[in-house]
């Protein structure tokens, strides 16, 4: 889970193609993992893994920020809050979403869970990481390319362009969160048939 958050924290500081960050393929596996961990040993467990999860990411994160790369640090401070605030509060939300519907359909409890979870994760971090109303939380990280007024994805109303690589962000997830269900499946019944 820790590897997830890190990886996802530096690359979504870089773009692939003008509207989605590499963060937008790793971070989705975090949702995953929650709700492999709570169909087989549920909430309760779920939780710590989100919770150990959640401090060795901000320690890496913190870690991350004195390391420097090509253009500053590998992790901004607000990219390091934001997602550890987006985190938090997004799997500990799903855990609680799955566990609520976990005696539907089989996939039903995941896919609801990510979904929503994945909706408020993706508002909370790029609003915290990038938003300019928020530059106080860092005024030495010049975030001002995130702020610059361009179409929606290209083709919609204008907007900041951290707008549209959120929005970009949260399609490429429900994406993810649908071809999740197969991986989710097999793992589950693996599990379930040889448990620990």
């Amino acid at each position: 889970m820790a590897t997830i958050v890190v990886a996802s924290n530096i690359l979504v500081q870089f773009l692939f193609g003008q509207w989605l960050t590499w963060g937008a393929f790793t971070y989705p596996l975090a949702f995953l993992v929650t709700d492999v961990m709570n169909r087989v040993y549920g909430a309760s467990t779920a939780r710590k893994v989100v919770f150990a999860g959640f401090v060795t990411g901000v320690i890496c994160s913190l870690i991350g920020t004195q390391i420097m790369g090509e253009f500053g640090p590998l992790v901004t401070w607000r990219i390091a809050l934001g997602s550890g605030l987006a985190f938090l509060t997004a799997q500990l939300l799903d855990v609680s979403i799955f566990d609520r519907l976990r005696g539907g359909a089989w996939w039903e409890a995941p896919l609801v869970s990510t979904i929503i979870g994945s909706a408020v994760d993706t508002a909370l971090f790029f609003t915290i990481a990038f938003s300019a109303s928020l530059t106080f939380l860092e005024p030495a990280n010049d975030v001002s390319w995130a702020g610059e007024m361009l179409p929606l994805l290209g083709i919609g109303p204008v907007a900041p362009l951290w707008v549209s690589l959120a929005t970009a962000d949260w399609c490429v997830k429900l994406a993810l969160a649908l071809i999740a269900l197969v991986p989710f499946r097999l793992i589950v019944k693996r599990m379930m048939a040889h448990p620990a």
